[in-house]
């Protein structure tokens, strides 16, 4: 058997899949840009993460995340993965 460091612990998981997602639009000052933002909700809401995105990510994402079924994240790198393939397709 493999040694897992104990005590396994929310903070060591560091990919989890994507169970939910929100964006919203933050007004900027007066005339300004606003900013995008994407909320991340992690295996039924063990984590959360909130990104800032401009408009161009905003609209491929949006595209991506409703055309894909199974999106995991990676904490440390912040690194959104699109899909699951398996090997030989």
């Amino acid at each position: 058997m493999p040694k897992v460091e104990q005590p396994l612990t929310d903070d060591s998981i560091k990919v989890r899949q994507l169970s939910h997602y929100q964006f919203s639009w933050v007004a900027g000052d007066p005339a300004g840009p606003g900013t995008f933002t994407l909320q991340l909700v992690l295996d039924e809401g063990a984590w959360e993460e909130v990104l800032t995105v401009d408009a161009a990510d905003a609209d491929v994402l949006q595209d991506l995340l409703s055309n894909t079924g199974t999106v995991h994240y990676d904490v440390a790198r912040r690194t959104l993965m699109f899909g699951v393939t398996p090997t030989g397709s």
